[in-house]
């Protein structure tokens, strides 16, 4: 995987940004709005709860922006069967792209036989249907070893992207955790920065420290920030 990709024009970096709307409020009109944006700005994706994924990729049909929702969310403590239903469930919907959060008690907890099962499982799946895998790790809750644990878990299960954080949590992305996971990882897979990310300047930052996503509801002021050439912003 590539990982120092040249950033030269703002589609370059627009092109990475999941466009993320996962408020427990958000309604059919909201997530109509969100589609219409990724597909005029050309974000990678949409990241919409798993009720939305169908109404999202009506919306994204014959649109280069795929649909991504959030497995396990935003606690990670379900049951595997449960994780698996609700990934196949979101696959049949049209989602291409699973962010599932990790079993972080079970890590916690020195089980990580049951975590790579679980994770294996998924990844899996969502490549028998062409789909990505990306675990979430909920960087806030871990200590450093436990981040880098985590993240040789994902990779032995075949996932396609380590996440820091479910932007629900205590604290989000920074810049000493996405370099930890890249380090961790190497260029096996992606690595994703996701959880209070508003401005061009903590993109470049994410990006710099390693991270070839990102994962922001903040996707239409960045763009715009590129637009006007704004790069200092805080």
């Amino acid at each position: 995987m590539n990982t120092s990709k040249k950033l030269n024009q703002p589609s370059d970096i627009v092109s990475l940004i999941d466009h993320t709307l996962l408020k427990p409020q958000s309604t059919e009109s909201d997530v109509t709005k969100l589609c219409d944006e990724a597909r005029a700005f050309g974000f990678a994706s949409v990241c919409v709860n798993p009720y939305w994924v169908h109404l999202a990729a009506t919306e994204l049909k014959d649109s280069p922006v795929v649909v991504c929702t959030v497995i396990g969310f935003p606690l990670g403590a379900n049951e595997t069967q449960t994780k698996l239903h609700e990934a196949e469930l979101a696959l049949n919907r049209g989602a291409k792209e699973l962010d599932v959060v990790q079993n972080i008690g079970a890590l916690l907890s020195g089980d990580s036989s049951a975590v790579l099962s679980e994770l294996t499982q998924l990844a899996n799946l969502a490549h028998e249907r062409q789909a990505r895998l990306k675990v979430i790790l909920e960087t806030c809750l871990l200590n450093p070893e436990q981040k880098k644990l985590a993240c040789q878990l994902a990779v032995n299960a075949n996932a396609d992207f380590v996440k820091t954080s479910t932007g629900f949590g205590a604290g989000g992305a920074t810049q000493e955790d996405v370099r930890l996971m890249r380090s961790s990882v190497g260029s096996s897979i992606g690595v994703k920065a996701s959880g209070g990310i508003r401005t061009l300047a903590a993109l470049l930052t994410m990006m710099e420290a390693g991270a070839n996503r990102i994962g922001t509801s903040a996707g239409v002021e960045i763009f715009q920030q590129l637009q006007s050439g704004v790069r200092n912003a805080s």
